[in-house]
This record gives structure tokens, C-alpha cells and sequence, in this order.
């Protein structure tokens, strides 16, 4: 499920399209609050109004959407039209999150995500690519497995403990080839989110450090900089540099998946070459780390629900 801001909203962001507007819509239907899909929402329920189900989320960036479970048709195609599929009709939504844009689209493994509820058409297959920069327009979200790469290699995932994100395991990470000496991060269970929502990577303290180290190691020659932001805190100054080498870094992950960063997925910069910085961050748990979407520019990344997979392909945009 996904919220979607809607017409006569007690908080309105600014959008580039027409606002959902409930009223001109014959095919739009409210969700009782004694519906199962009402009790489904679990923790992201929120008061009924008129017995109408409403629900509250908030994320990570503390942007948040209330308003009530809806139903409408979704067209994608011309062949590929959905009757019924439930989201949330925003009323009072805040923050940067949502800025731009008509709403957000739920592709979680929970039951009410876009994939669940179209599960019958597409089988729950889906694969995007988020390009490496706002002025190339080539990425894609794709649902079904048209356009799936053969050379692409899937490691497995679980939707537990938490239904809300994919989990898999990192089991290793290497910097030039260098297998970096960090406590295991695979276990029994899954502790690795794969997260399109989260900008930058996360790592546990232990972890973060080694990368940290080794790539500083690297980068030796240059000039490195205050980045002036909490969670950057490995920076370096290009002014004046035609060429920057950049070590190349690699994760692996259960099932002998190997995925080789883009070089725009190893720096972040806000467009000034005197701050680019590692684009990793320190996670306070040493339980958790979050595969975030700088890293995973330029791949093809391939959801797999039924099969429990996540793979990955390179040049995933060309």
C-alpha cells in the first residue's frame, strides 16, 4: 500500500500533477473500518472517521501520511488494469519525503503492497534501475519478468522479522579486491534491508570502521575535508582534479552474489567537487545494516516474491 495525497487535504505538499480528487472518480470505493483489510494495517491503523478505516505511517526521514484505506482502479496499460487495489488517500502528509510527487507506491512483501495485490498478473516479479543522476532519464520500474537480465544473480531473502522489508544477508565486503576483516554480518537470520527509500548505506559500527579504514588507505593522495554533516564523515576535495581514481568496492551476499559498486554509488556529492564524500554511514546496531539506493545505481535489481530472491545485474539502465 501506498499513500497518495488527496483532494481537500488538511496538509497539502506541492506536487507536479492534478491532486487525486475522490469525487471524480466512479471506480473509487471507501474501506469500511470492519473490513479485513481495515484489520490487516496492524501498527499503520489509524481512527476511524464516519467508519471509514484510516491509517497512519511514518518513515524514517520523520515524514508522515494520514488519512483512510481506499479502493480504486489502477491502470498500468491498456491490458493491465486492476479493479479494487487498496492504498491511502492522503489528508495530512508532511515532510521532505513526499515533496514533487502524486504519492508513493508500496512494493514491500506485506499483503496490501502493489505487488501483493496484483500478485495474480505479475507473481509478484518486479525490477527497477535507478540511474545515476537526475538528468538521465533511462531508469525503470518494471512489473512481471519482461526485460529481466540473464546475466543477473539472485541471492535469497525473508520478509521476517518485519513484513514491511526484504531482509538478506551481507557476508562479506572488499575494497580493491581486499577482503576487509569484519565481525560476520550473515546469520541465522537475515539482518541486512534492502531499502530504495534509504539514500545512503548503512553499516554497524565494527563494520563501517573497516570500510572506513581501508578505503582512507586508498584515498591517501587526496586532500581530505570536513563534510559538515553528522552522518558523511569521510570527505575529500576534488577542486582542480581532471581525474579521481576511486577504489572499487564489492559487497557479497549469501548464495555467492557479488555486486560491484558503480563509482557513483562509492561517492556522494552534492554537485560541489570540493565535498565528495564516502557514500556509507555508521548504523548504531550492530545487528542491522540497510542496503540503501546510492549503492544500487545503475543496477537492475530483481524481486523475486514468490521465489523468497533479490537479484542483481549490472548496466541495469542501459
Amino acid at each position: 500500500m501506498g499513500p497518495v495525497q488527496a483532494m481537500h487535504c488538511v496538509h497539502c505538499y506541492t506536487q507536479k500533477e492534478p491532486i487525486f480528487n475522490p469525487a471524480l472518480s466512479s471506480s473509487y470505493h471507501n474501506v469500511s473500518c470492519s473490513s479485513p483489510v481495515c484489520d490487516s494495517l496492524g501498527g499503520l491503523q489509524g481512527s476511524c472517521s464516519d467508519s471509514t478505516c484510516g491509517y497512519s505511517v511514518g518513515y524514517g526521514d520523520t515524514s508522515t501520511s494520514q488519512g483512510f484505506i481506499a479502493k480504486e482502479k489502477f491502470t498500468l496499460t491498456s491490458s493491465d488494469v486492476f479493479d479494487g487495489v487498496n492504498f491511502g488517500c492522503g489528508e495530512n502528509n508532511r515532510g521532505d519525503y513526499y515533496e514533487g510527487v502524486a504519492g508513493l507506491l508500496g512494493l514491500g512483501p506485506g499483503q496490501l503492497s502493489f505487488p501483493s495485490q496484483t500478485a495474480k498478473t505479475y507473481n509478484k516479479i518486479f525490477s527497477y534501475c535507478l540511474p545515476s543522476s537526475v538528468s538521465n532519464t533511462s531508469g525503470h520500474l518494471t512489473f512481471g519478468s519482461t526485460g529481466i537480465s540473464k546475466s543477473v544473480k539472485f541471492t535469497p531473502v525473508s520478509s521476517s522479522p518485519s513484513k514491511d522489508f526484504y531482509y538478506l544477508n551481507i557476508v562479506g565486503i572488499t575494497v580493491c579486491d581486499k577482503q576487509l576483516e569484519i565481525p560476520s554480518i550473515e546469520s541465522s537470520t537475515p539482518r541486512a534491508i534492502i531499502d530504495s527509500g534509504t539514500v545512503i548505506t548503512r553499516l554497524p559500527p565494527k563494520t563501517y570502521a573497516a570500510l572506513k579504514s581501508a578505503f582512507k588507505e586508498k584515498m591517501s593522495k587526496y586532500t581530505i575535508t570536513s563534510s559538515g554533516d553528522s552522518e558523511l564523515d569521510t570527505c575529500y576535495d576534488f577542486t582542480g582534479l581532471k581525474e579521481v581514481t576511486i577504489p572499487k568496492i564489492a559487497l557479497s551476499f549469501s548464495g555467492g552474489t557479488v555486486v560491484e559498486l558503480d563509482p557513483k554509488g562509492i561517492l556522494y556529492s552534492s554537485s560541489e567537487r570540493s565535498k565528495v564524500c564516502l557514500a556509507f554511514a555508521e548504523y548504531p546496531d550492530d545487528n542491522v545494516a540497510i542496503f540503501g539506493s546510492v549503492q544500487q545505481q545503475t543496477l537492475q535489481v530483481v524481486y523475486d516474491g514468490v521465489g523468497g530472491r533479490v537479484g542483481f545485474a549490472p548496466n541495469g539502465c542501459s
